[in-house]
Order: structure tokens, then C-alpha cells, then sequence
């Protein structure tokens, strides 16, 4: 009797983790989609000069630095929308990546943009970071952005070398 009970306590022990293993996948990916869900409010609020969404999205601590370097405050950051200095036309976003790590969600992506700041024309690729934290009653804020100009010579380059880097002849063009 004693030994089935440790068989049955061995089978137990050995199925749980990969139980446990699961729920956090689970758990993992549900996580990441209400990121990605998130990402897509945001992009939309930006977009539309949505002050109110935004507010609510960003944490009261939150500080962001601009694809010209200008570092800003949540009340900085929505006055700026607010009394339209920065306008965004348009906002793709690609190459989006979410990593987890405990309450935090760092997304990293590649923005297509257009717009005005400060009534200059701004367009251009940029590579991102914007880090969301989950509060104990569960609701995402952004806490932290940070945006990077991709040179247009860069991105050309690194075009190019991504389109012959799965063939093994030399490129027929110059770059």
C-alpha cells in the first residue's frame, strides 16, 4: 500500500511542473496580447491627438525621450499632444517584440513615421522601447519610451545586405 501511495505521489510530482510550465506559457502569452492590444490603443490615441486614452495609459512616474532626444514628463508628454506640437499623419509599427520580465512588459518595435514637432516635418524609420508595468490590480501602464532615428543610409544598407544574405553570389548592383 505504502509503495502505490509513492508511485502515485511520484506520478503527481513529475506531471505538476509540466502542468505549472503550461499555466505560465498560458499565462506568458495572454500577457503579451493584452500587450499587443495595448501598443495598438496607444498608436491610435497618438494618431487621433487622444489626450484622454493616453493619460489613463501612462504611469504617473512615466518619462520618455523623443526620437529628437527631448526628455519628458507624463504632464509634459500630454502637453505637448494636447496643444499639438507633436502630431503624428502616420504610425506604422513592425518587428514588434514583447519580453516579459516579472511585472514589467518591454516591447521593442520599428515605427514608419509622419508628422510635424514643433511645425517641422518629421518622417523617417525609428526603433523603439517603451516599458509597461503591471499594477497589483492588474492594469498595464507605460512607464518608460525611449525612440532611436534609423540614418536612411543605415536602413538602405542593412536592406540591401538582408536581401543578399540568402543568396551566396555577389550583388550584381552597388549598394
Amino acid at each position: 500500500m505504502a509503495a502505490a501511495l509513492l508511485a502515485a505521489a511520484a506520478a503527481l510530482a513529475t506531471e505538476q511542473p509540466a502542468y505549472a510550465n503550461h499555466a505560465l506559457h498560458e499565462h506568458k502569452h495572454d500577457a503579451k496580447k493584452q500587450v499587443e492590444a495595448l501598443e495598438e490603443q496607444w498608436r491610435q490615441a497618438r494618431l487621433t491627438g487622444d489626450v484622454a486614452t493616453m493619460e489613463k495609459m501612462l504611469s504617473e512616474d512615466y518619462i520618455g525621450i523623443s526620437m529628437t532626444g527631448q526628455v519628458s514628463t507624463k504632464a509634459q508628454q500630454l502637453e505637448r499632444v494636447r496643444e499639438h506640437k507633436v502630431v503624428l499623419t502616420r504610425l506604422d509599427l513592425g518587428e514588434m517584440q514583447i519580453k516579459l520580465v516579472g511585472s514589467l512588459a518591454i516591447v521593442t518595435s520599428r515605427a514608419e513615421i509622419v508628422g510635424t514637432n514643433e511645425g517641422n516635418l518629421v518622417q523617417g524609420s525609428y526603433r523603439y522601447t517603451r516599458v509597461y508595468q503591471r499594477l497589483p490590480s492588474g492594469l498595464w501602464k507605460i512607464t518608460s519610451f525611449e525612440a532611436t532615428r534609423i540614418p536612411r543610409s543605415r536602413d538602405r544598407r542593412m536592406q540591401h545586405e538582408d536581401a543578399n544574405s540568402s543568396n551566396s553570389l555577389p550583388p550584381t548592383t552597388p549598394p
